[in-house]
């Protein structure tokens, strides 16, 4: 077992909280399959320690399990969609400490542009000429608690506007219960009324107050613009080197996921999710 050393390692609580959320191993199932080789917590060890220090895959230190063993979990969780439910389970536990439902109703959305690595290609980067970056753009989805509900990844050059539409239907798709979306600017005009013919959401455009200058705190836009800084603590985020969109969404959740699973721990939580459904239960 690998002495865990390293500040992103996950303590007890939260490999409890994290455990009972993963896939069950094919092994345990009656199809079988071959025995994992390496425990899955030292992967989980590992996928946070590359968002957190941002160094290579190849230059994962050598007691955690092979880079490739590393990325390969990473990837087909992001395939499988287990990402994505690991962030609403906790997302929904922490709201329901609060006192709220576990689903929110009311979300607040913004973007920012990051500079892309060499790694990234011409075909899913642009240049946002108002942010002056050569690169990608995030379009984050939060409650109003700042609880992340979806991360998208486009290029830096598409408009937000334009990318909202794409961003928007997901929401619909993945959260029904979505009524409204607070938004700035940008998102305003004929999105507005996109949205409530097409997919019956409310956009409420929050605009900067006239005749104020340097930094003013927005109601409501604050909210999304605080998750997106706690989003950059992890070193890996300040800029985007993933070859793919989707392992750049996946990488970006994984720092919220740490987030929450240690907010989680620090107040005493224990597991309280309903058994993961196996092959065998079909």
């Amino acid at each position: 077992m690998r002495r865990r050393r390293y500040p992103s390692d996950t303590t007890n609580a939260e490999w409890a909280l994290l455990e009972a959320l993963l896939p069950t191993p094919a092994c345990e199932t009656s199809k079988g399959g071959r025995p994992e080789k390496h425990p899955r917590r030292e992967i989980v060890d590992a996928i946070r320690y590359v968002v957190d220090t941002g160094c290579k895959w190849r230059a994962l230190p050598a007691d955690f399990p092979p880079w490739r063993t590393v990325w390969g979990f990473m990837a087909r969780w992001a395939a499988a969609g287990t990402i994505g439910q690991i962030r609403d389970q906790l997302a929904g536990r922490i709201r329901r400490d609060m006192g709220r439902g576990p689903r929110a109703v009311a979300t607040v959305i913004d973007s920012h542009s990051v500079k892309a690595a060499e790694t990234v290609s011409k075909a899913t980067r642009g240049y946002d000429a108002g942010k002056k970056i050569n690169g990608r753009k995030r379009h984050l989805v939060v409650d109003t608690r700042g609880l992340p509900l979806m991360v998208m990844v486009t290029p830096a050059d598409l408009h937000d506007a334009a990318a909202a539409k794409e961003v928007l239907f997901r929401l619909r798709l993945m959260h029904p219960e979505i009524t409204i979306v607070w938004a700035d600017s940008a998102y305003a005009g004929k999105l507005v009324d996109w949205a409530k013919r097409h997919l019956n959401l409310t956009i409420k455009p929050v605009s900067r107050p006239k005749d104020v200058s340097g930094f003013v705190v927005l109601p409501r836009r604050w909210v999304v613009e605080r998750s997106l800084a706690w989003m950059m603590h992890a070193r890996r985020h300040a800029r985007d080197y993933e070859r793919l969109i989707q392992h750049s969404e996946t990488l970006i959740t994984w720092a919220a996921i740490t987030l929450m699973t240690r907010r989680l721990a620090r107040k005493g939580a224990t597991p309280s999710w309903p058994r993961k459904p196996t092959p065998d239960d079909a």
